[in-house]
């Protein structure tokens, strides 16, 4: 089961302790499979509770207000997409990869190397608090490591 959720600020990277009570309580007691939260404008920390994820922040894929001014520092024109596998035996997470995109006058263009290497740094930097980091597999794709 996937619960889909809007919460949070659209800038910034900070998990409140309110939202990963909440998303600990989903998994917990609701049998949730996977948290998807989104509101942000970029990406966010991804945790793995239990063996179920947990994205605290999904960004856009596409938007329709590219090129906001101020926040540039959280490129929000890089985009991801998730792609994940789950145990068909308990909902339990096997893999995530994650596709990274620029987008551009409203297309999305593959990102460059120096885009995926950003992402997977800042997304790193973001996930240690969770026990998880973003590595760069084969075809400048990102894949979570919570081991």
């Amino acid at each position: 089961m996937v619960a889909s959720i809007h919460w949070g600020g659209n800038w910034g990277y900070e998990i409140p302790d309110e939202q990963r009570t909440f998303a600990h309580v989903l998994i917990d007691d609701a049998m949730v499979d996977v948290v998807h939260g989104h509101s942000s404008h970029h990406s966010k920390a991804i945790e793995i509770y239990r063996g179920k994820l947990i994205l605290y922040g999904c960004g856009e894929l596409i938007n329709d207000y590219e090129g906001i001014a101020g926040y540039e520092q959280f490129r929000d024109d890089l985009m991801l997409m998730y792609f994940a596998t789950l145990s068909g035996r308990d909902g339990a997470l096997c893999s995530l990869d994650l596709v990274a995109f620029r987008i551009h006058k409203f297309r999305l263009q593959k990102a460059e190397p120096q885009d995926v290497e950003r992402l997977a740094a800042t997304l790193s930097r973001e996930c240690r608090p969770f026990g998880t980091r973003l590595i760069i597999s084969t075809d400048n794709m990102l894949r979570l490591d919570w081991t």
